[in-house]
């Protein structure tokens, strides 16, 4: 048995039900019994009660009592139903497999799990990923649906509670590409700005969006978060859009978009955070380019480092471009192969 823990929830881990929240930190744990620890209280968030219905948010503490150790078989579902065309999409998105781990390029466009009406995702199209084992792998984090690249997920527990303490404690690496609008100048800097979530204007808050907030007003805005992104410029064309590297320090939802557009420099095609204006003539905004340039978001997680979750050796994943990117790329004549992999490797 574990002791106490007190585990933050991160942004990877962030929106979802406290009980589906735990089978993934504990898959080794019955339902049954998550439900019978909420109801006698031996979970908590942010020191008080809570149902396993309960939605987490980003930074809330959960305490979670002594739990068996990874061994005994949680309990299996019913298989969802993949299509024989959809098993044959997921499986070739499979850039790397081994005994515990499973990787896959997402592609964009492809919800990661369920919900606002996504029926088809990752998580469900994982019933074609299971590759002779019975049970089908876990998600170990997220990217947003319209984000495409390096997506983790765990073959059994062992690899599931190895993973989840990876991202837990940021021994991960991870870089993501983007073409963004305009040309951030200084071509390599951090960004230092909160983030807080606002509710959208849409039904029951729909469209909720993450506002950035300074760093000094932090502790006064409830709910706000501090949240890092360093920024390097790989290759500009004039001050119109820049291929650019971005590095989370912290997680924090929609980190990326935010703060790239909070600079002025929005996501090419993330409408929800740099508008869907076809205005961009060169110093930034509006998240379109025109012309034969896709309107899809260019924002691809293009590496990852991380420990492998049994054996510990470094690993280190790449993820191809999307073929929205690709287009974009040759465009511009952009070539992949002489950008660096880590470009913030001398960055103090």
């Amino acid at each position: 048995m574990s002791g106490v823990q007190h585990i933050e929830v991160v942004a990877d881990m962030a929106d979802q039900r406290l009980d589906r929240w735990l089978k993934r930190l504990f898959p080794q744990v019955s339902q049954g019994r998550i439900e019978k620890m909420c109801r006698k209280g031996d979970i908590r968030v942010d020191k008080g009660r809570a149902k396993a219905s309960t939605r987490l948010q980003e930074g809330q503490i959960v305490r979670v009592p002594p739990m068996p150790e990874a061994g005994t078989r949680a309990h299996k579902s019913a298989g969802q139903v993949v299509s024989e065309a959809d098993a044959d999409m997921i499986r070739a998105c499979v850039i790397y497999r081994d005994n515990d781990i499973i990787v896959l390029n997402k592609p964009a466009g492809l919800p990661v799990q369920g919900g606002s009406g996504h029926t088809r995702h990752v998580d469900g199209l994982a019933e074609a990923l299971k590759f002779g084992n019975e049970d089908k792998p876990k998600l170990a984090h997220r990217l947003d649906k319209d984000t495409s690249g390096v997506l983790v997920l765990a073959r059994n527990t062992r690899a599931a509670a190895g993973l989840a303490k990876a991202f837990y404690s940021r021994t991960t690496r991870k870089i993501y590409w983007a073409a963004v609008a305009g040309c951030p100048n200084p071509p390599m800097g951090t960004i230092h700005l909160g983030l807080v979530k606002s509710a959208g204007h849409g039904p029951n808050g729909a469209g909720e969006k993450m506002r950035c907030v300074h760093p000094a007003n932090i502790k006064d805005v409830p709910g706000a978060k501090r949240a890092t992104t360093d920024y390097a410029v790989i290759e500009a064309v004039g001050k119109r859009m820049a291929w650019v590297a971005l590095a989370p320090i912290t997680g924090r939802t929609h980190q990326l978009r935010a703060h790239m557009a909070e600079i002025g420099h929005p996501i090419i095609g993330d409408g929800k955070y740099g508008t869907n204006s076809q205005v961009n003539e060169g110093e930034g905004w509006g998240a379109q380019l025109g012309g034969s340039v896709s309107r899809k978001m260019h924002l691809h997680a293009r590496s990852l480092r991380i420990p492998h979750p049994v054996t510990k050796r470094d690993m280190y994943f790449t993820a191809d471009l999307p073929a929205h990117m690709q287009a974009t790329w040759k465009f511009f004549g952009f070539s992949t192969g002489e950008a660096p992999a880590d470009p913030f490797e001398d960055m103090e």
